[in-house]
């Protein structure tokens, strides 16, 4: 089976023993705490789930900057965002070598982690922009991301953690969610050798179902995982629940059995484009998949970045032996009123622009908000009902 990202075995942060976590959970009460933001605790369960690996905890300060600048920690670690605790407020930590990470996003705020505070550092409005502009290439507010970089905080608390619960995703994914070990034990049950990982914040369309034929195809793998993020998104972006309902139903009637995983990762959308189809590479390598396919504008929003940019950056940025996943490049898939079927359009030269069924977003929302059918070279009919049920209780 490939290999973890930096090392031999998958190290996940979760405490696994019962007695020794509910222990810490003991020790938790008595500690000093800070209720993380959603960032980072979305942050510590994907360390928790060992998507994260070889990362022992929260980053500090200069291995932020240098992962920004160029892609490794100060270590040498190949590593593509960085991975950060910023808080607003220091007061009640100021002191304190042990701290408990309590979660925004659960009624309460009950302990996620436990963190061993190494540094405290105030991170400047210099420093926050030169990270944002590495990472997002852009400082524009109106970037979902880089917006929600700002409004972290100012000072990066940094150090290993131990993890003790998953947040919301177990609760209110029981069949979707997985930690990165959890489906490296599924794909060695299944006796997959090669995999290929399709990555999803959307609901998946004629043209993604046969972009992941397509690939399976062409690396000859033995199966797909379909990797939906189950955390949060920009404004308009349609629910988890109702991505994976619509996926589910799609890959029961059109897939053969027993070629697809269906999984989803507990993390928020950070929209970062190139950097970020790096970091997805990372995860996917970590939980045991060989190949990830990248399309047009994979991670991104609006027109912050070149349509084959997350491309681009494994040639021209990611060292050759970085790592040990492949890339399956794709270009804009559509329907083919020609050849009747879905095709990469680079691979028609023939074709011009009238010859593909194309729809906007805003004109798919429209038509199922509307009750209209989509055109069944664009979506699946059983795909289409449910997505059209979601946008009609919406109104």
């Amino acid at each position: 089976m490939i290999k973890p990202h930096g090392s031999e075995i998958l190290n996940p942060l979760y405490v696994f023993e019962e007695e020794k976590r509910n222990k810490l959970l003991r020790e938790a009460e008595k500690l000093l705490s800070i209720v993380l933001n959603s960032a980072a605790a979305s942050n510590a369960v994907m360390l928790g789930c060992g998507y994260f690996n070889p990362l022992k905890g929260f980053m500090d300060l200069a291995d932020a900057k240098n992962v920004a600048q160029n892609m490794h920690t100060v270590d040498g670690l190949f590593w593509p965002i960085p991975i950060l605790n910023i808080v607003k407020d220091i007061k009640e930590i100021s002191d304190s070598k042990r701290i408990a990470l309590r979660d925004p996003n659960i009624k309460g705020s009950p302990v996620l982690a436990i963190q061993h505070v190494e540094t405290i550092e105030e991170i400047s409005k210099e420093d926050k922009d030169f990270i944002v502009k590495k990472i997002f290439k852009t400082d524009d507010p109106e970037h979902p991301g880089v917006d929600n970089f700002y409004s972290l905080g100012n000072y990066v608390v940094s150090g290993p953690i131990q993890v003790l619960n998953f947040s919301y995703f177990e609760k209110n994914f029981p069949n979707t969610f997985r930690t990165a070990y959890q489906i490296r034990e599924e794909i060695l049950k299944l006796g997959w050798e090669k995999v290929v990982a399709f990555q999803t914040r959307n609901p998946m369309h004629r043209a993604h179902e046969e972009l992941c034929k397509m690939a399976k195809e062409a690396v000859n793998a033995d199966g797909i995982l379909i990797h939906m993020l189950l955390g949060k998104l920009k404004k308009g972006d349609i629910p988890a629940d109702v991505r994976d309902a619509a996926i589910r139903k799609m890959v029961e009637l059109y897939f053969p059995p027993d070629t697809v995983l269906i999984t989803g990762y507990g993390f928020d959308m950070l929209y970062a484009g190139p950097r970020e189809a790096v970091l997805h590479a990372i995860f996917r390598q970590n939980c045991g998949c060989t190949h990830l396919i990248v399309g047009r504008d994979h991670a991104g929003v609006g027109k912050y970045y070149g349509p084959f940019d997350a491309q681009k950056i494994f040639d021209e940025q990611v060292p050759e032996h970085a790592l040990e996943i492949k890339i399956f490049k794709a270009d804009h898939t559509a329907w083919s009123k020609k050849l009747k079927k879905v095709v990469m359009m680079s691979r028609v030269p023939d074709h011009t622009k009238d010859d593909f069924v194309f729809l906007s977003g805003t004109r798919v929302r429209e038509m199922l908000s509307n009750g209209e059918p989509l055109p069944e070279e664009f979506s699946r009919p059983e795909v289409a009902e449910i997505l059209g049920h979601y946008y009609r209780s919406q109104m």
